[in-house]
């Protein structure tokens, strides 16, 4: 039709409202702005429209409305569909051909040569794995994940610790060591290969307790990007025969699955105790669990890219068969820090405190003689007290030389530095 027929209509004009000139007048949209307006009004409407009838609401569950739950259909769905029953591919027999058929061994039945379902592919499936499959041709429907303790997932680290290597005062030789270990074999493996020797995989940190030993382990987690495990030595202590030596298989059998993985035992002498027999067996189960861990460390099979850290503040209590290399290749000693290591430490734990100009932290430090980090970190907390006790904003000197005589002095006869040198 031409653009000058005389018979064309021109669409209705709607009527102008109070809105509509309100806009004209400011932006100056013309004739069009009423037509603007009610498409958009239009638009919303039907996309309210649309949303009712299928359903969505503002939340991101995807449910359909309740008036459209067909509840009874859903259950008698839910009664015919067949459970599955557990079972392991024990082997693939002419694997990657049309042919290939799969032996299943179901517990406590038998074993049966069976095919793949409609809904898994022959890439889905490999020997040892656990399967589905359903109760009546033993077909497998599905694969399934390995079987893993809950309470051995739980001891993955997934959030990063908040701590650096910076954070941590007095152990600059510690920390060259750890990083030899823990990240140079990951970031330059090639320099292990051009020399023909196998990184060390595993380090012991020991030392008295409060010199950094589990700090340092953070900081490692924090600078890593490999899977980090930590476990407490008293975890892995369980009640009934073989539960704390199945924990410790599981927990290697994952950390196996990831790409590169580092394994924290904190307070191993919980369970690397030296062997013994008090005649009552009390300590049977404590041992078969440690005999685990030297098996997995070293044993039949290899370890894998798995690095292992320990911590202990008892050495001397460790079995021989726990410490010798290729299980822990490297000893790391977390000593009492020096003079220079006391003032750094001090340095480190006031960035954040708000404290008075000129603190002579060296004089300070000489006053802390035989004194851990913790113990450093309790002066300056102490501190902290005095001077909200006086009711200041600020960290004077006398606050910490107040605090110096209430830690270190006051509390001398609480220390277990000397009774870790007399086992030292």
């Amino acid at each position: 039709m031409a653009a000058d027929d005389p018979d064309e209509k021109e669409p209705p004009v709607k009527e102008l409202d109070e809105e509509d000139i309100s806009l004209l007048k400011t932006y100056g949209l013309g004739p069009y702005a009423s037509h603007i307006t009610a498409a958009e009004k239009d638009i919303k409407e039907g996309l309210k429209r649309v949303h009712d009838v299928c359903g969505i609401k503002e939340s991101d569950t995807g449910l359909a409305a309740p008036s459209r739950w067909d509840l009874v259909s859903d259950k008698q769905a839910m009664q015919e569909e067949q459970p599955l029953q557990v079972s392991r591919c024990t082997k693939i027999i002419k694997p990657g051909t049309e042919e290939a058929k799969y032996v299943i061994n179901i517990k406590q039945i038998a074993k049966f040569v069976v095919g793949l379902g409609d809904k898994v592919a022959p890439t889905d499936i490999e020997e040892g794995m656990r399967v589905g499959v359903d109760r009546t041709k033993y077909q497998i429907q599905i694969p399934l994940p390995p079987k893993i303790d809950p309470s051995v997932t739980m001891m993955t680290v997934e959030e990063k610790p908040d701590v650096t290597y910076s954070d941590i005062g007095g152990c600059k030789e510690q920390i060259e060591r750890m990083r030899e270990v823990v990240e140079l074999p990951m970031l330059h493996p090639e320099k292990f290969v051009q020399l023909g020797i196998d990184p060390p995989k595993g380090v012991l940190c020991y030392g008295p307790p409060g010199t950094g030993k589990t700090l340092l382990a953070r900081a490692v987690a924090n600078r890593t990007d490999a899977c980090f495990i930590r476990v407490i030595g008293s975890e892995l202590v369980q009640k009934y025969v073989g539960e704390g030596a199945r924990m410790v298989r599981e927990l290697f059998q994952m950390a196996r699955s990831k790409k590169a993985c580092l394994i924290f035992f904190d307070e191993v002498d919980a369970i690397g105790g030296a062997r013994f027999d008090d005649g009552a067996g009390g300590d049977n189960e404590v041992q078969r669990t440690m005999l685990e861990i030297v098996n997995q460390l070293d044993g039949f099979d290899s370890r894998g890219n798995i690095k292992v850290l320990m911590a202990t503040n008892r050495p001397d209590t460790l079995d021989p068969a726990l410490l010798r290399p290729g299980r822990l290749d490297r000893k790391v000693e977390f000593g009492l820090p020096d003079l220079e290591s006391r003032t750094q430490i001090f340095q480190i734990h006031t960035r954040t405190m708000n404290c008075e100009r000129d603190i002579r932290f060296e004089l300070l430090s000489r006053l802390c003689p035989n004194s851990t980090g913790a113990d450093i970190r309790s002066v300056c907390t102490e501190a902290g007290m005095f001077a909200i006790r006086a009711r200041r904003k600020t960290v004077s000197e006398k606050d910490f030389l107040e605090a110096v005589n209430k830690v270190i002095k006051g509390y001398q006869k609480f220390s277990a530095t000397p009774k870790y040198m007399v086992y030292n």
